[in-house]
C-alpha cells in the first residue's frame, strides 16, 4: 500500500543496511551521504556528482576524501544552480544521525509527495555510489524505508534529543541500562560533540560542515527565506522550539539525565 505523507507535518525516517551490513564503511561514505542530502533535496534533477565534485569527470564514483573537499565542491554547485534556476526543497530536514549500519531522519515535507521522492533519489543515488566504489551489486538498504508521523511538540523535542544520542551506543554499548553519573554525562557529551555524522554538532553552533549548515540562521535578527533554502538544516524549528543554542543544549543535558523516563514517551516513534 502506497504511504502517504502530509505537507507541512513532520516525520521521523529510519532504514538500515540489508541483513543489518554497514552501509558507511569509512569517512568518505559518510561524506557522501552527508552531500547527497543536500544534493538530492531537489525537485529538480541531480547532476552527475563527479561533474560537480570530482578532477575524474569520466567517473561515477565520488573521489572526494574530507569534508574540506565537500564544502569546495558544495559552493561551486550552489552558484551553478543560483545561476540557472533556484533549488525547490523537497523536504525541510530538521535532524539527522548516520551510523554504521542505519540512519534516522526528521523530515518536515514541505512540496507534495516531497518525502517519498526525496527518499527514492537519496537512496538510489547513494546505493549506485557505494556499490561503484566497493564493486557490488544488488540493494544496499533494507526494504522500505520505515516512517512514523510526529504528532505533537513534546514528542517532537524528544525525538530530536533521541537522534541525537544515537552515537552514544559507539562511546558505551550499555549507557542505557543504568542512568548516567556526572562524570559519565560529561563523557558523554564530549563524546556527541565530536561525532560529525549528525546534526547536534550544529544545533550546539559548533563548526561541522560550514557550507552545509548556515550558521546565520541562528541569530534570529538573521533569519530570512534566502538563508534558510540554503542551509541543510532549517534552524527555525531550533529557534522555535529550543529558543536557541543555550536553550536546545540544556533540553538535551536535562533530557539525556532521564534518559529511561523520556524514552518512555517515545515508543510510537521509534524503531527497534
Amino acid at each position: 500500500m502506497r504511504r502517504s505523507f502530509t505537507t507541512n507535518e513532520f516525520y521521523h525516517i529510519f532504514d538500515r543496511g540489508v541483513d543489518k551490513r554497514k552501509i558507511f564503511l569509512d569517512n568518505r561514505d559518510y561524506i557522501r551521504f552527508i552531500h547527497d542530502l543536500y544534493e538530492f533535496n531537489d525537485i529538480n534533477p541531480a547532476p552527475e556528482f563527479s561533474r560537480c565534485y570530482s578532477r575524474n569527470v569520466g567517473s561515477r564514483v565520488s573521489h572526494i576524501k574530507s569534508h574540506i573537499e565537500l564544502e569546495e565542491g558544495m559552493r561551486r554547485r550552489r552558484k551553478r544552480v543560483e545561476r540557472r534556476q533556484g533549488r525547490v526543497e523537497l523536504v525541510k530536514i530538521h535532524g539527522f544521525v548516520l551510523m554504521p549500519s542505519h540512519h534516522h531522519l526528521l523530515v518536515e515535507q514541505v512540496k507534495e509527495g516531497g518525502v517519498s521522492l526525496f527518499i527514492r533519489k537519496l537512496h538510489t543515488g547513494y546505493t549506485n555510489a557505494f556499490n561503484l566504489r566497493y564493486k557490488r551489486k544488488g540493494h544496499l538498504f533494507q526494504g522500505s524505508f520505515k516512517s512514523i508521523h510526529v504528532e505533537n511538540d513534546i514528542h517532537l523535542g524528544f525525538l530530536i534529543c533521541y537522534l541525537h544520542s544515537n552515537p552514544l551506543d559507539l562511546w558505551k554499548i550499555n549507557w542505557k541500562k543504568n542512568k548516567l553519573t556526572d562524570l559519565e554525562t560529561k563523557e558523554a557529551l564530549k563524546f556527541l560533540e565530536k561525532y560529525r555524522w549528525s546534526s547536534h554538532p550544529d544545533y550546539l553552533g559548533l563548526k561541522n560542515f560550514p557550507s552545509l549548515i548556515n550558521k546565520a540562521l541562528i541569530n534570529k535578527a538573521l533569519i530570512s527565506k534566502a538563508l534558510i533554502s540554503k542551509a541543510l538544516i532549517s534552524k527555525e524549528f531550533l529557534l522555535e522550539f529550543f529558543d536557541g543554542r543555550e536553550g536546545y543544549k540544556d533540553f538535551f543535558v536535562d533530557w539525556l539525565t532521564q534518559y529511561k523516563k523520556n524514552i518512555s514517551y517515545l515508543k510510537e516513534l521509534i524503531f527497534d
